[in-house]
């Protein structure tokens, strides 16, 4: 929702279509999560924090589609994570986090959760940011949610609960209606990568 609205502020038109299946994904969305409506101080930063949490990816997103108009995914790949690595070395020192010091399964997680989610997943969608809109990606990025739960059900035994299946049928039905109502990206970026 967040790449629609920076989209129509920069004079993008949504389609009515697009605009109702974005609406349809936000609904599963909120099945899955469910909605909480406690009044609580934390409940109230939390939720907060969500918004700028997803107010913050939807500007990366959009940068990062107008940055691979004239990068590689390699070159922005480099540029991304080499300008995150430091920053978070920075904030690390800063804030006294130790660096090492870790078992060898600690060190392991560590180098598979960066090998599968950031070369691997990140990556994947950094090159997508050159074919397809920065909205699709967003949108496609929803799965994330019922994909962890359902790995979680086969991998750890956690059945996710019946909410977790319908919220996922509701983002695949918003999914469809975008991807069937959206005009065709203005131009297609050849990746030499």
């Amino acid at each position: 929702m967040w790449v629609a609205l920076i989209g129509r502020l920069r004079g993008a038109r949504i389609p009515l279509g697009v605009g109702l299946g974005l609406l349809l994904a936000f609904c599963g969305v909120l099945v899955i999560t469910g909605i909480d409506l406690t009044l609580s101080r934390e409940a109230l930063v939390g939720d907060l924090l969500a918004v700028v949490g997803g107010l913050s990816a939807a500007v990366y997103t959009v940068a990062g589609a107008r940055a691979r108009e004239t990068l590689t995914t390699t070159s922005y790949t480099v540029l991304c994570y080499g300008v995150c690595a430091l920053l978070l070395l920075v904030a690390c020192v800063a804030g006294g986090v130790p660096l090492l010091g870790f078992g060898a399964t600690a060190w392991a997680g560590i180098v598979a959760v960066t090998v599968t989610a950031q070369l691997l997943g990140h990556s994947v969608i950094n090159h997508l940011l050159a074919v397809m809109s920065p909205m699709l990606v967003s949108l496609l990025l929803l799965l994330e949610v019922p994909g962890a739960a359902v790995l979680a059900a086969a991998l750890l035994g956690q059945a996710p609960g019946v909410g977790v299946y319908a919220g996922l049928a509701l983002i695949l039905a918003g999914l469809a209606v975008v991807v069937l109502r959206r005009p065709p990206r203005r131009t297609e970026v050849v990746d030499s990568d």
